[in-house]
């Protein structure tokens, strides 16, 4: 029962953990951290990403442009992009280790001990990677609503309101967290028992040297 519980912990969070790192990968690119509705034209939303500002018009469809400079860019944003792509980088290696970690991996089952070690070192890096993408969307988060409660900027100044890919980096950092914690509760786990009533193939075999040679077994 534990080698199946401990089995079943690993392939979940091995399971979590890549569905949040697709789902960091995607909210690294999506153009929709801010989203800007103009009340003078209703026709015409304003979107803004790490990358680039979008403009989706009702009839002419979605255009975006560049950011053309990453140094003018807002501070939230340059280490939004930085810490994405070290989130992105640490949750692969982390898919990576992980995965040749796993029991019902064939490879390397005689050498437990460093699949352990395997299983560890890549619960531990998607647990950073979740802490890495969770950290950038809750900055943007808190620098828009900081802004949007602003009683400095006249209230007829259009404001930025959160985006979808914010909602998404959110539920990928919770993802890559959650699965990162499980992989490490199963490394964790003691390896289960034998089932009672069985021996080992060494015992097995000693003991029926004992009864060939009409002896007892001395550890009796």
């Amino acid at each position: 029962m534990a080698l199946v519980l401990r089995v079943v912990m690993q392939l979940v969070g091995l399971l979590l953990s890549l569905l949040g790192w697709v789902l960091s990968i995607v909210t690294t690119y999506l153009p929709h951290w801010k989203n800007l509705n103009l009340e003078l034209n209703e026709m015409e939303n304003w979107t803004m990403g790490l990358w680039q500002a979008c403009v989706i018009q009702e009839e002419g469809g979605m255009e975006c442009k560049d950011f053309d400079s990453f140094l003018a860019l807002p501070a939230e944003l340059r280490v939004s992009r930085i810490l994405m792509f070290l989130s992105n980088g640490l949750g692969f290696l982390g898919l990576l280790l992980s995965g040749f970690g796993l029991d019902c991996l064939r490879i390397g089952e005689g050498l437990r001990e460093r699949k352990k070690r395997l299983l560890i070192l890549g619960g531990a890096l998607l647990w950073m990677a979740g802490a890495a993408a969770l950290v950038p969307v809750s900055w943007v988060a808190h620098v828009t609503v900081r802004e949007f409660w602003d009683e400095t900027i006249p209230e007829i100044v259009p404001r930025w309101e959160f985006g979808e890919a914010l909602f998404i980096g959110w539920f990928a950092g919770s993802a890559l967290l959650l699965g990162g914690c499980l992989l490490n509760g199963a490394a964790c786990c003691t390896q289960a028992p034998l089932a009672s009533g069985h021996y080992t193939v060494a015992e097995t075999q000693s003991q029926c040297a004992y009864l060939e040679n009409g002896t007892a077994d001395p550890k009796v």
